[in-house]
């Protein structure tokens, strides 16, 4: 027992992310662009963490590259232990299955498909069985206020509560980081504001670690920490 101890209390200080000296450079010669240039931080579990910059700083680009969708050209991205800057491309698809979902501005709903089948495809594609995979969903809708409309399609619903259902979505998998990419930009402010407020509940109810880029200043109240971009590079963390 005495020599698992330094090993158990290292996992349970471990980082959920590490960012560690992270450039991506787009182009060559005097074209280049360097849209992220040695930035570095960590996110301790359970952190909810709001990434704030004016357009063209850099966000979104360092979160793609910390969820898997986009390589740092130098620098390394770690997420629970796991260097995701060196994965293959099936260890890349496994990270974004099991560990990091997303939440993106545009909502990305399959249009014909209800509310409650969108929220469970993740757990389709995971073979989830039935009875499991119907109970997670109803339990993620009744999180998310939207209980119901499980049967409407996303055409059927307003902006906030598609937002709403992309939300569950993320969470089906029960992921240990989940990423949203200016999940209100397409919102009014009122429900926006009611979003950024189930963001953070949410977070909280599945014990996970978010990273929320955003310019609204509501979401940097509601957030742990703000790390803030500018030209690429890390000004504020």
């Amino acid at each position: 027992m005495t020599e698992q101890a330094p090993a158990a209390a290292a996992t349970a200080t471990r980082p959920a992310v590490v960012v560690d000296r992270v450039s991506r450079v787009y182009g060559h010669g005097s074209a280049a662009v360097h849209a992220l240039q040695d930035v570095s931080f960590e996110i301790a579990p359970g952190e909810l963490v709001a990434l704030v910059g004016r357009s063209g700083s850099g966000k979104t680009t360092l979160l793609n590259c910390i969820g898997g969708l986009d390589r740092p050209d130098e620098g390394r991205v770690v997420i629970d232990g796991r260097e995701v800057s060196s994965l293959d491309e099936a260890g890349l698809v496994e990270l974004r299955r099991d560990v990091v979902s997303f939440v993106f501005q545009t909502f990305g709903l399959v249009p014909v498909l209800s509310a409650a089948e969108n929220v469970g495809v993740p757990l389709r594609l995971r073979r989830t069985p039935t009875p499991q995979r119907e109970a997670r969903v109803a339990l993620l809708l009744e999180l998310v206020g939207l209980s119901g409309h499980a049967q409407q399609r996303p055409g059927e619903m307003s902006g906030g509560q598609q937002q709403r259902v992309a939300i569950a979505r993320a969470l089906a998998t029960s992921p240990r980081l989940l990423i949203a990419d200016e999940p209100t930009g397409q919102l009014d402010t009122e429900t926006g504001t009611a979003v950024m407020a189930l963001l953070r509940a949410v977070v909280e109810a599945e014990g996970m670690t978010a990273l929320v880029s955003t310019h609204d200043p509501l979401m940097m109240a509601l957030a742990d920490r703000v790390v803030r971009l500018a030209d690429g590079r890390l000004v504020d963390a």
